[in-house]
């Protein structure tokens, strides 16, 4: 059974017990009985256990500040649980958001918009130092991107010089140090429900497959987002590889995923990053979910709700279905 001791400073945890519990400083452990609905797999890093028992252990407030201790009625409130953490009242669950949404704010630092550019080789100069196009090629696709004032190099070699669309996304493999990747094994059902559709409209790129259970492939057409990528990783706890896509591959697939249904999507416009936290908090008192993560893909903030447990599949924290979970996409305002 589940203990906790207190032994020359140092403490005695069962295997069993789930990792979010495993806090504090010689403090003796209560059985607290539990009876969950099902069995909840994959969900260790956000409070549960990977196989919940019959009996849970009395839980201590995320909120490192919380004045609470044990006078709180905790016996009756065993959610929500945000980010492995659970909080004792809706003031402590507060000052958790308060936290994650500072963290996030941090990341601003080194997002894509703001750190170095990386100079890479031109498409058009690598694909000639390859053989693959000739020098009158590359003049005549420049040309052409001058008189019209639009569209992207490898999009000009392709209508007018005759180009083939592997060479282009071969070029584009070799300037961004990225694999060629397809579509095969791509299931629209089950990708629909990786990330919200916002993203895969707004951001260019397209979850493809899981291999293996500890991999997720991201797709782009021509300009990889290590931003996107690094969130997704951090949702969905796996690995996340990031390759380009033949054009027409990734349009027939993103068409198809945007056909199907996904996870619940709600977008919503804070005033400042107070009323944002404020607005999450109010979320998770009312909806009371069993998992809850914010990650922030550029100026989008992803709130991930699980409301019950049997929601999460044996990839990662990918959801097996759309019942149950419940997304949430923030802005703020700009002044």
């Amino acid at each position: 059974m589940p203990f906790l001791t207190k032994k020359t400073g140092a403490m005695k945890v069962s295997a069993l017990m789930p990792s979010a519990l495993r806090v504090g400083n010689g403090v003796a452990w209560q059985e607290d009985e539990y009876r969950p609905s099902n069995e909840l797999a994959g969900l260790g890093g956000y409070g549960l256990p990977a196989a919940a028992g019959k009996t849970s252990q009395r839980r201590m407030c995320g909120n490192f500040e919380c004045e609470g201790g044990w006078k709180m009625p905790w016996r009756n409130r065993r959610r929500p649980i945000f980010e492995g953490q659970w909080g004792c009242s809706g003031r402590c669950v507060l000052a958790m958001v308060h936290a994650a949404v500072r963290r996030e704010l941090g990341d601003g630092g080194t997002s894509a918009a703001l750190s170095p550019h990386r100079h890479r080789v031109p498409l058009g100069l690598l694909m000639l130092a390859q053989g693959w196009i000739t020098h009158p090629q590359l003049q005549k696709a420049l040309a052409a991107q001058r008189e019209n004032g639009t569209g992207k190099i490898g999009e000009w070699l392709l209508s007018e010089c005759g180009v083939e669309a592997e060479q282009i996304t071969r070029g584009l493999s070799m300037q961004w140090g990225c694999p060629v990747l397809t579509t095969e094994g791509f299931s629209p059902e089950s990708m629909a429900l990786v990330m919200p559709k916002v993203f895969v409209e707004k951001f260019g790129l397209l979850p493809l497959r899981v291999a293996g259970s500890r991999i997720l492939y991201l797709g782009f057409v021509d300009n990889l987002d290590a931003s996107s990528a690094l969130a997704m990783e951090q949702m969905t706890e796996l690995k996340v590889e990031s390759g380009v896509v033949d054009g027409a591959q990734f349009g027939a697939a993103r068409s198809k995923l945007l056909a199907c249904e996904g996870v619940e999507t709600k977008l919503e416009t804070a005033e400042d990053k107070d009323s944002m936290a404020a607005r999450i908090t109010a979320i998770l008192e009312q909806k009371q979910p069993v998992a809850a993560r914010l990650v922030r893909l550029h100026q989008d903030y992803w709130l991930r709700m699980w409301l019950e447990s049997g929601t999460v599949g044996r990839a990662g924290s990918l959801p097996v279905s759309h019942e149950d979970v419940k997304d949430h996409v923030f802005t703020i305002r700009v002044q």
